[in-house]
Formats: structure tokens, sequence, C-alpha cells
């Protein structure tokens, strides 16, 4: 195969939050497990018309970067790798395919753009380690988020369980027992960017109260970490019933959310709550292989539109 037919393709997972949204946006700690059962696939080769290309089946994009509006995150991306990389890209067609819901809280934007840039830098002939794959990444989360925490591209790009603070050097774990969670998807489009603006702004107006707040998510977050690394599950479920009183609190849970956490609980989930930006996009149960079938059902009489089974695994 000649180099000019050469095709280049990366893969992301999608990625849940366990615990610890929004508040991470301001400081405190959050933690997040990739979701394999959901992905993004790029596949990059050489452009025939001399253009830089994206098209995606999924959704029917078929543009030109030259042609695209201001803002389109395709732009963002190509700015950041040939920054980061020191590389001028020649012409190419990157076309996507994505089994991650969108505005779902799963990450799709992320993993959008960490399998694009590294499949984009393969194509140039650059290695690009983890690193820079998550800076470019996050550089193009600003386009979707506005002001991202970070977690969403560090945890699809290093591709474990991240402990994560904003401008902390990046933590990866594993628990000492498996985690097996189940996701239920509302079919609720959560605008994230929009919610964090709502809950910045809110925070400005009562900065006592939600700096309180922040502070008790942080240490929820902080003692999850050691129930996952003790494997003390009873006790990381009863912390994310926690958290999501909180996340109540500062007003980005939903009525659907609240009703697919409850179903879950009743069915003998360990633990549930809302996961990602909120008032719609998804929630996760954890739950034991005895019960997942069981919360599964739940949720799906309780509205769910979907659910997803994903495990996280000690080493």
């Amino acid at each position: 195969m000649s180099s000019n037919l050469a095709v280049f393709e990366s893969a992301a997972p999608g990625k849940a939050i366990l615990c610890g949204e929004h508040a991470v946006v301001h400081g405190s700690p959050a933690i997040a497990v990739p979701v394999f059962q959901v992905r993004a696939v790029a596949r990059v080769r050489r452009s025939d018309d001399g253009a830089r290309r994206f098209s995606s089946r999924n959704t029917g994009l078929d543009l030109r970067l030259e042609d695209a509006p201001d803002g389109f995150w395709g732009g963002a991306l190509v700015a950041a790798l040939e920054r980061a990389l020191a590389v001028s890209l020649p012409p190419f067609w990157l076309e996507i395919d994505s089994s991650i819901p969108v505005e779902a809280g799963l990450g799709s934007g992320a993993a959008l753009a960490v399998a694009s840039a590294r499949a984009l830098a393969a194509f140039a002939g650059r290695s690009a380690d983890d690193e820079t794959v998550n800076r470019i990444a996050f550089e193009t989360e600003k386009i979707h988020h506005g002001t991202p925490s970070g977690i969403d591209n560090t945890t699809v790009t290093f591709a474990r369980p991240v402990y994560y603070r904003r401008n902390r050097p990046v933590e990866t774990f594993l628990p000492a027992a498996p985690l097996h969670i189940v996701i239920g998807l509302t079919g609720i489009a959560s605008a994230t960017g929009r919610v964090v603006a709502d809950v910045r702004t809110a925070r400005d107006l009562e900065p006592d109260r939600y700096t309180r707040i922040f502070a008790e998510i942080g240490a929820i977050v902080y003692q999850a970490r050691a129930a996952i690394e003790t494997g003390d599950l009873p006790g990381l479920g009863r912390l994310m019933d926690l958290n999501h009183e909180w996340l109540c609190e500062i007003n980005v849970s939903a009525h659907e959310l609240d009703r697919l956490v409850a179903a879950a609980r009743t069915a003998g989930a360990l633990g549930a709550k809302l996961s990602g930006g909120g008032r719609g996009g998804n929630m996760i149960a954890l739950v034991t292989p005895g019960t997942a079938a069981a919360v599964e059902k739940a949720l799906t009489a309780a509205g769910a539109v979907g659910t997803i089974r994903t495990e996280i695994n000690p080493p």
C-alpha cells in the first residue's frame, strides 16, 4: 500500500464520573473511570482534493476545514496539534465513528478529540505521548464546554481510573476489588458547558455556601478513593448517595435523574447518583454481579432510554 493510501486509525473510550463533578471545576478533586463498552474511532488518510476534511457517518458531518464556521472543534484540534507537535498537517480526510451517546455525560467530545489527535499525529509521522494528547484534547474540549475541568480528556486519554485535581499531576489508580457499574441514560441532552456556567454564576452570588458545598464534595471524593483502594464497596456506595444529595443542593439534578437514582437503589444498588453535567445525561449505580440485571430492569422501567454495564478490575 502506498503512503497516500495508508489509513491511520485510533480509538478512545467513553468515561463516567464516579464522584466530584462540578466541584472539580472549582479546585476540588474528582474520580472518573473509562467506559470501554462505548468508544470513538478516528481514521485518517491523505485527502484527494487537497483539503482538510472531516466527516462522520453518525452525524452526517462532511466539512472542509477551510469552510468551517468559527468555533468548529476540528479547527481547535488541528491548531492545538500543530502547536504541540511543531508540524504542519498535509491535506487529510478524517473520518469519525462513535458509539458514545452525545450530550449524555459520557465524554463523547473528549473521546472524539483523543482518537482524532492520535490518528492525526500518526498520519503526520509524529509520536504523541499521553501527556501531549491530553493537552491537545483539553484545548479541543474548551470548544465543547467553555471552561472544562480537564477530567474528561484525562480519563479518556489514560484509559484508567483517574483521581483528578485541576492543575495537579495526573494520578491513575486501580481498585482493590472489581467495580461493577450500571449507567442509566435519561435521553435528555445535557449541555455541560451551560450547566457549569450556571453553577459558576450561583457560586458568585453565594460564595460562602458554594465553597462549603464544594469542600464537602471534595471530602467525599477523598474518602471514595480510599474505599476503592481498600475494596470497601458498601462504603463507596454510601458516599455516592451522599454526593448525589449535594449535587441536588446545587441544582444540577433533574426529576428524571432522581427517579432513576431512586429506582436503582430500590433494586439493590449499593449506591447511585447522577454523573457528569447533570440536568439530563446519565446516572450511575454501583452494583454487584448479582444485582446488575435487576438494576438494569428497574432503570428501564423507570424511564431510562438505555443502560450500559461497565466493570473496572484490579490489576
